[in-house]
């Protein structure tokens, strides 16, 4: 794997609260990465600009807010998304399959009205915070393995490329699904990493060896004491 494709598959999660910092941690890293994540924490505090400040980077923008309303909102949402220019987005599955289907229908359009690549939307299936003990606690029924096939395969018939899933699940999800729709993986930390809140979670070498196509990691690199020598440590994992 190239050094350059190995780029494209960390996902640095800006997960800080102000512009300055984010945009310091984007100036540091931007050379061991391609791709930046904005949540919702960030895009409540900056708003849309700092999409646009992270893109004049030269680097993409996962925008991870999780849209999750009646059909019609999610696709307003979506239709904005798109023209922000980022390069990926999420729903959340459990909108269900017209939210889906809408939201796939309404990026396709808008981006070829606007002459535009077309931005990856992907769905948030089971949160890697939640377990089968998480989903019992709510009402819903068998293992969280389960619950997230069954999303998955939803977002598929849908029309979206992808989802956001934790590593315990990337082989059923190929192997029901095949091998090409994109699967995120957050809650990757690395062995020498605290798992803070996270329940589901692997290494970097082991998600991407169980077909992940992008990992998200956050605390592990921002919080470290040298974030590019963490970043690159990482890189050579999955390397």
């Amino acid at each position: 794997m190239s050094k350059h494709e190995l780029k494209d598959k960390l996902i640095i999660a800006l997960d800080v609260d102000t512009e300055k910092d984010a945009l310091a941690f984007v100036h540091l890293l931007k050379t061991e990465v391609g791709i930046f994540k904005v949540g919702s924490e960030l895009f409540t505090s900056c708003g849309p600009s700092i999409v646009e400040k992270v893109k004049k980077e030269g680097r993409g923008v996962f925008l991870d807010l999780k849209f999750h309303d009646i059909p019609n909102t999610v696709k307003k949402s979506a239709i904005a998304a798109t023209r922000l220019g980022v390069s990926i987005f999420n729903v959340h599955s459990l909108g269900g399959y017209d939210m889906m289907k809408l939201v796939s229908e309404a990026v396709r359009d808008e981006a070829a009205r606007l002459k535009i690549e077309k931005p990856k939307v992907i769905a948030v299936t089971i949160l890697t915070s939640m377990d089968t003990e998480s989903l019992k606690r709510i009402g819903v029924r068998g293992s969280a393995e389960d619950a997230v096939l069954r999303l998955a395969r939803l977002a598929k018939e849908a029309g979206l490329e992808g989802v956001v899933a934790s590593a315990a699940e990337i082989r059923r999800i190929r192997e029901t699904i095949g091998k090409d729709f994109i699967i995120v993986t957050p809650g990757v930390r690395p062995t020498w990493a605290s798992k803070n809140d996270q329940k589901r979670v692997t290494t970097p070498s082991d998600a991407v060896k169980d077909g992940a196509d992008y990992i998200v990691v956050g605390r592990p690199i921002i919080e470290a004491e040298d974030p590019c020598a963490a970043a690159r440590k990482i890189l050579e994992e999955i390397g």
